[in-house]
């Protein structure tokens, strides 16, 4: 039952966070909402509201243990508890090795795999003790398979592949009952790309999402999937793209 859970979306201010804020809401959630833009979050808690949907939102930087521990409180806070996470940050301004862009490489160390760590950081204590939790994390198919440009990228996405996988194992080890969910969409509609500086890299990428990229709606719909299963039950992976691209 998705109705009455509290859960936690990080890079919620656009795509596939934005879309999934609002579906869940629409479906009875407790949305918990945090991004850097705090004005596109406070939009998205007015659209959420006006449907009558429940929402709190939080400037949350994703590379920062303290914010990713605020908004936890946040969510205790304001709902009395809390049920999972949604770890949706990213960045992928791909390029190829050459290029030399270290300050991309590093940016996206620290988000697409310190984010993750810090919000799994600041949710565990608490769904340890209550010995249940879901952790849901946004991959890509490049953490799945190899693509030039993609290298550092790629392996950021490889890295949340197989710590999301030894976080399932342990939980079930250990008996806290953390279920978690892998997604790894191929093109969907984000704003992901504006981050690409590299010249060649943009073009390609753009005339792929142009051709093949779907609504990240189709995303949010995964999530919502995952969420709603019985909690005997863990549906670990979801690789989603259009049905028309050959990934």
């Amino acid at each position: 039952m998705i109705k009455d859970k509290v859960v936690i979306i990080t890079g919620a201010s656009s795509g596939i966070g934005e879309a999934t804020a609002k579906l869940l809401a629409g479906k009875g959630a407790k949305v918990v909402l945090g991004a850097r833009r705090e004005e596109k979050l406070k939009q998205i808690a007015g659209d959420i509201r006006r449907e009558g949907g429940q929402v709190v939102y939080q400037d949350l930087d994703v590379t920062r243990q303290s914010d990713n521990d605020d908004i936890v409180k946040l969510a205790k806070e304001s709902f009395g508890s809390l049920d999972a996470i949604f770890l949706n940050a990213g960045l992928m301004p791909s390029s190829p090795v050459s290029a030399l862009k270290t300050d991309e490489w590093n940016q996206m160390i620290d988000v697409n795999i310190k984010g993750v760590l810090n919000g799994v950081a600041a949710v565990l204590p608490t769904f340890m003790e209550h010995k249940s939790g879901h952790v849901i994390a946004t991959s890509s198919v490049a953490g799945l398979k190899a693509y030039p440009n993609g290298a550092v990228y790629g392996g950021t996405k490889w890295f949340v592949r197989g710590f999301m996988e030894v976080l399932r194992m342990e939980s079930a080890m250990e008996g806290t009952n953390i279920r978690t969910a892998t997604i790894y969409p191929a093109a969907i509609n984000t704003e992901l790309l504006d981050s690409i500086t590299d010249k060649q890299a943009s073009e390609a990428m753009h005339g792929l999402y142009a051709r093949f990229g779907i609504s990240p709606d189709r995303i949010a719909d995964v999530v919502a999937f995952a969420l709603d299963l019985p909690a005997d039950t863990t549906v670990n992976e979801f690789t989603v793209g259009p049905a028309n691209q050959p990934w």
